[in-house]
């Protein structure tokens, strides 16, 4: 059974046989063109003058023109429409789509990530099950050999790091090639007068106010972006189309092969460094695959395929034919291209669109991070969402800020596109050749092909990138350092994030609580068990933190009810809420002590909507009467077990009547719940949620329904709970340092205690990140040595 996301659910792949679905697709290829190709579509504005840049300004004529138009064509017909639209749209992960889906795809059908969190229960998930049975690829010797060796694991996840931190490179180098200086320098094709200050200047405006209007949310100003294109992709195939008729309408034979074998005859080593200005005729096709969770792939192939492709092609056919005659103008090819009396609407559009494009990349590095910081490899960020009804529409301040500066930094230090185009080819290559080598790995291992198949799949297609990849890299020194640097730092950001994380987590996992050694202390926990509820935050997916220890040993008492809390993610993108909280038991029952695992997917939204804890009562609740063996719960389909620990789905909440709840007045919660704190706190309280209205909790009440047949111990139990959360509910954690041992190698003191410490003391604090009120907050330290 699909599940259900609410109003929040992105929308899957449907069938496209009904009329409607049909009429579904339909408009979202339509909005489509404004999201996901408004980078592909500006490509024209620079690719003819990036590629006759440099040493093949001694080949310009007619016939190197032909060859350049002919790369172009297949270019575009291989990478894009058959690689992209035919076949890695098809490998969506329940609808998303990118670099990091396919990582997830792989981490569910082997055994490749390297954080040990991984439980059974959620292999149970709607959304884990994917593809043929796994069965099927138990034995494939390859799949053992990944497996078996964490070097191997290692590295995949640094190549996929590598890629992330490419495409973050894109986010920065987008805005100052296509919104800025490929559009505003057409200024200076009529207007004379401007100089290349000035041009800067009207350039460096422009980038400030497009970072200044994110935190208004893409939703906003998405309704004008596909009309925009719309118009940009009418004009210039209008545009290239007059230009076929009226320059050279022999251009439509370039379209054979033949031409290009041509072309590096004549050309030779020229030729080939030429192919990093050609592969910028498809930069931005990585986000027809990034942003496949906002659409469908049959939208996407839609709009791909009848309306992107054709115009592209018919631009770039009559940019050549006006280049063969007029072959002083490649510098400037797309504006003298523009018939005169359409030059400033034209130009006007132009800046638009290029705009749009820049807004789609930016907006895809937020997603890429936010998958990042999900999956345990980027730290703690502030996270806006900008849309109550959409997934993925999100800011993040800090990243915002940075890429403005970068990309200001980018424009200001070149100020020539070519340079920056080299940087940005090399970029989108690089994405594009790591998204092959995972795409071999998908169909041998998720769609259980042949490795044959597969092999045949990477050797095609690293063939012809990787020839373009060559050549980008031969413009390293002419720009093409800049993404380099970008990802490695990046890429640096996030591993030591990573590794840090894990070797927190591994510490954890083997200084755990003996359970032993809690059932020698009794229910009493050797100390006063006062009234209330400790939610003991913990990333532990199993077994006491050894944190625990320390909050025993330093505070006199502790609550009447605990419930260890572990907010974990798991490889896929949503999770349904009916099957988010995993509740189980840690000791016998008289200790009163719960587990509760709060699973998330990479694409989820942690929102704190204020009902968490009564959420979590109820799920308690209705974990001790399923225990206790009443029917009507244990033969429920929607629970499924690991160990002790059961699933409990809202719905089922809701349809039981394990607690009865009622919601009370502010003004009437100093008398209706009875609780143990003074008249100080209660008075303290109440100021703090009024200064505070954004983290006030849902004010409800619990009672046990009359049902006489109860067991007089599951009774009691729920009464105790119910009494622990009028009592007041605690959030506890650990203030934790993370140390490396002194016995480490240098370069592990210089990773743990100089870079992730670094990096864990500049970023949001855990209970920010979780929503924990400060006021109901408790810490205590506790250092790791790693």
């Amino acid at each position: 059974m699909e599940p259900e996301y609410g109003i929040s659910t992105p929308i899957r792949n449907p069938s496209p046989l009904s009329w409607v679905n049909l009429s579904r697709n339909l408009i979202l290829a339509y909005q489509s063109l404004g999201v996901v190709y408004g980078d592909l579509s500006t490509s024209p504005l620079y690719v003819y003058s990036s590629t006759f840049i440099g040493k093949l300004q001694n080949h310009q004529n007619e016939e190197a023109i032909f060859g350049a138009f002919s790369l172009i064509f297949w270019t575009i017909t291989l990478i894009p429409l058959l690689k992209y639209v035919f076949i890695l749209l098809s490998a969506d992960d329940n609808g998303e789509g990118g670099t990091f889906a396919l990582y997830s795809l792989l981490c569910r059908h082997a055994k490749f990530s390297l954080l040990p969190n991984q439980q059974a229960a959620d292999e149970e998930l709607s959304a884990y099950k994917y593809g043929p049975s796994t069965q099927a690829a138990g034995s494939s010797p390859l799949k053992r050999f990944l497996e078996k060796h964490k070097r191997l694991r290692t590295a995949l996840l640094v190549v996929v790091l590598f890629g992330a931190s490419m495409v973050i490179g894109d986010g920065v180098l987008t805005p100052a090639i296509s919104a800025v200086l490929s559009s505003v320098s057409g200024l200076k094709v009529t207007e004379k007068k401007l100089t290349n200050g000035e041009v800067l200047l009207l350039a460096c405006v422009i980038l400030v106010g497009l970072f200044a209007l994110q935190h208004f949310g893409t939703h906003r100003v998405a309704f004008m972006f596909a009309p925009i294109v719309i118009i940009w992709l009418v004009s210039i195939f209008s545009i290239g189309l007059y230009n076929i008729i009226h320059w050279n309408p022999k251009i439509i034979r370039a379209i054979s092969p033949y031409y290009i074998i041509k072309f590096f005859r004549e050309t030779g080593k020229d030729g080939w460094i030429s192919l990093g200005g050609i592969l910028l005729s498809i930069t931005g096709t990585e986000a027809m695959f990034a942003d496949l969770g906002h659409f469908t792939a049959f939208s996407i192939r839609l709009a791909f395929a009848f309306v992107i492709y054709p115009c592209l092609v018919v631009q770039y056919m009559g940019q050549a034919a006006f280049l063969s005659r007029n072959l002083q103008s490649i510098r400037n090819s797309f504006y003298d291209s523009i018939p005169g009396s359409v030059f400033w609407p034209v130009f006007v559009i132009a800046t638009l669109a290029a705009i749009v494009g820049s807004q789609a990349v930016i907006t895809a590095t937020f997603s890429i991070i936010k998958q990042c910081h999900a999956l345990g490899c980027f730290p703690r960020v502030k996270i806006v969402h900008t849309s109550k009804h959409i997934y993925g529409q999100i800011y993040i301040p800090e990243i915002n800020w940075i890429l403005m500066i970068l990309t200001l930094s980018i424009t200001i230090g070149f100020q020539d596109t070519t340079l920056i185009g080299n940087a940005y080819g090399l970029a989108c290559m690089t994405v594009m050749f790591i998204t092959t080598f995972l795409m071999a790995l998908v169909i041998t291992f998720v769609w259980q092909k042949t490795v044959l198949l597969a092999a045949m799949f990477l050797l095609f297609f690293w063939f012809v990138e990787g020839v373009y990849l060559s050549a980008a890299l031969t413009k390293v020194p002419q720009g093409g350092w800049v993404p380099l640097v970008l990802s490695i730092i990046f890429m640096m950001v996030m591993y030591i994030w990573h590794y840090g994380t894990r070797k927190k987590y591994n510490f954890d996992l083997h200084n755990k609580v003996s359970l032993k050694w809690l059932l020698g202390l009794g229910p009493s926990l050797g100390i006063v068990r006062v009234p209330g509820i400790g939610l003991i935050y913990s990333e532990l997916a199993t077994g006491v933190p050894a944190i625990f220890s320390h909050f025993v040993t330093n505070l006199p008492a502790f609550h009447k009810v605990l419930v260890f809390v572990c907010v974990k993610s798991v490889p896929v993108p949503y999770v349904s809420p009916e099957e988010r909280f995993l509740i189980g038991r840690i000791c016998p029952r008289p200790y009163r002590m719960y587990r509760c695992i709060v699973r998330y997917g990479y694409k989820d939204i942690q929102r704190d909507d204020g009902d968490f804890e009564n959420q979590l009562i109820q799920s308690i609740a209705e974990f001790i009467q399923m225990e206790a063996g009443e029917p009507q719960f244990c033969s429920s389909e929607s629970s499924s077990y690991d160990g002790r620990m059961a699933v409990i789905s809202t719905r089922t909440i809701q349809s039981s009547s394990s607690l009865i709840v009622s919601e009370i007045e502010d003004f009437t919660i100093s008398n209706t719940i009875q609780s143990s704190k003074s008249l100080d706190l209660q008075s303290l309280r109440s100021a703090y949620d009024d200064e505070n209205p954004a983290v006030r909790r849902r004010q409800v009440r619990f009672q046990l329904p009359p049902n006489p047949g109860m067991d007089p111990l599951v009774r009691e139990e729920l009464m105790d709970l119910i009494e622990a959360k009028e009592a007041g509910v605690a959030y506890i954690m650990g203030h934790s340092y993370v140390k490396a041992r002194r016995s480490s190698s240098f370069l592990k003191k210089l990773v743990i205690d100089m870079g992730y410490s670094f990096l864990r003391k500049n970023c949001r604090g855990p209970a920010v990140a979780l929503n924990i009120p400060h006021i109901s907050l408790i810490e205590v330290g506790m250092i790791y040595y790693v």
